[in-house]
């Protein structure tokens, strides 16, 4: 017992920190429980604040449940207060006063340029950041991500754009710093074909990720993932080309060893080696 009390006391304490601001998946496939098991496989402290609790499974949402702004805030103050964030993401965020609390929050306490995942509709059909949150995420949040990550059909909806092929991607991109973030990915896994292509734009280059597309039908909280994965490594000191490919090698990984829990889709294995 002294022994264990002994080698515990002695173990070396985490010293970096990515905050998740997101919505809850009691599941653990996605949103907050998924960032957070993001950051622990990568070796980063997680903190969390929540802005949704979702009652969902792999397969369904059955029903949303928005945390007031100032709750939101709030938590984000008080984690600060204490150790700030060495990075932070953004996932689900509900409504247009939840958008605007998170950016004026993040600006009033000069925290890290967040990592923005534009959580729009669920895997499972639902709705979680309505239409006037949308235009929010624009006008506020947009304008100070470090870079945003979304996947096609997220991409389609903020710049209105129809992307079929790899120069759309590399136009929508381009159109997403135009709009005000520093820099973009493109995420490419609804596109069909052998490979699965994810463009960066940082406002000067394009590198394009590709790597051979897992067979199957997908897993449940892959964007979750890769934009944790982004912001553990933004944490751990890595520049941004390193943190995408680093981000996108780790779900990959983490698809192929996918598993099932009852008739939903596959879960990432978050610990994956």
């Amino acid at each position: 017992m002294s022994r264990g009390r002994s080698q515990m006391s002695s173990r070396k304490h985490p010293r970096i920190v990515a905050l998740t601001i997101a919505g809850s998946d009691p599941g653990g496939g996605a949103g907050i429980q998924a960032d957070l098991k993001t950051f622990a496989a990568l070796g980063v402290y997680g903190f969390s604040a929540l802005t949704q609790v979702i009652a969902q499974n792999s397969s369904s949402v059955r029903r949303v449940a928005p945390v007031a702004p100032a709750m939101i805030a709030r938590q984000i103050e008080v984690v600060a207060s204490e150790r700030r964030p060495d990075a932070i993401k953004t996932g689900a965020l509900g409504t247009a006063a939840a958008v605007r609390a998170v950016a004026r929050i993040i600006k009033e306490l000069r925290l890290p340029a967040p990592v923005v995942d534009p959580v729009i509709v669920s895997s499972a059909g639902k709705r979680l950041l309505d239409r006037a949150g949308e235009r929010a995420m624009v006008k506020f949040l947009l304008p100070i991500a470090r870079v945003i990550t979304p996947n096609l059909p997220e991409a389609e909806t903020i710049t209105g754009m129809r992307i079929v092929r790899d120069a759309d991607m590399k136009a929508a991109a381009e159109r997403l710093i135009a709009m005000g973030a520093r820099a973009a990915v493109i995420k490419g896994g609804h596109r069909h074909g052998e490979q699965s292509v994810d463009v960066l734009f940082d406002g000067r280059r394009f590198v394009e990720f590709r790597t051979r597309r897992v067979e199957g039908p997908g897993a449940h909280g892959t964007g979750c993932a890769f934009s944790a994965a982004i912001a553990a490594c933004l944490a751990r000191g890595m520049a941004l080309e390193e943190a995408v490919r680093t981000a996108k090698r780790y779900v990959t990984a983490a698809i192929k060893q996918s598993f099932r829990f009852g008739k939903g889709r596959p879960l990432l294995d978050h610990f994956v080696r």
